[in-house]
């Protein structure tokens, strides 16, 4: 079956570049970004998980652990993080799970059942499907999901953005319009009366009889 938001995201144990882990245990009672690469070496996940290296903190910031999933055993991971420092100035530190036999990527839909069992021999276009970003919350659910064609970098700061929306509308009965940015105006949901948005939200602006926007809350 696929995936699809608030589904539980799958639990699996893995060896990674910290150890093994179990997954569900590994992310807590905080957020992660789980975030798949189809093959070590090649040019544009390179410069992926350099850049997510480089704002780690601000995920941290957010309580947001990272965790990153390519399909090569996790020997072959720790070569890789030399060739990243190099093209992007940055040091992978937060753990990057070997999946050499295929098993986490088929667990979360990214190959089909018939792709085998072993990384070995497999090109990257073999492993193009395994391009996704999965944000999960502290309920395990996934929250959003983005899959990203193997030539298109992705773009870190919108998964940045999506996240302070998320966990903003996690707490409040509030939506974030397109193209929103943390202290832009929000959307009051449907499900809050005109009495309840003014004692939550203290006033607000009817653009259409649907579309009530009012101030950011606080966090």
């Amino acid at each position: 079956m696929s995936l699809r938001i608030n589904d539980i995201a799958p639990d699996f144990t893995a060896d990674t570049t910290a150890g093994q882990i179990g997954f569900h245990e590994w992310i807590g009672d905080g957020w992660a970004v789980l975030f798949s690469h189809p093959k070590n070496f090649t040019p544009v996940c390179t410069t992926e998980l350099g850049a997510m290296a480089g704002i780690e903190g601000e995920f941290r910031k957010r309580g947001v652990k990272i965790i990153g999933i390519s399909v090569d055993p996790v020997d072959s991971h720790t070569k890789w993080k030399a060739d990243i420092r190099t093209a992007t100035g940055f040091d992978v530190e937060y753990p990057l799970i070997g999946d050499k036999d295929l098993k986490v990527a088929k667990l979360y839909d990214m190959l089909p059942a018939a792709a085998g069992d072993s990384s070995e021999g497999r090109t990257p276009a073999d492993n193009a499907t395994v391009r996704s970003v999965f944000v999960i919350g502290p309920d395990k659910k996934i929250k959003l999901i983005l899959t990203y064609p193997m030539t298109t970098g992705r773009n870190f700061s919108e998964i940045l953005r999506a996240i302070d929306s998320i966990q903003l509308t996690s707490k409040h009965q509030v939506a974030t319009p397109a193209n929103w940015q943390q202290g832009d105006d929000v959307i009051i949901t449907a499900a809050v009366s005109n009495e309840d948005a003014i004692t939550r939200f203290g006033s607000f602006d009817t653009v259409l009889p649907y579309l009530r926007k009012t101030r950011q809350p606080a966090a």
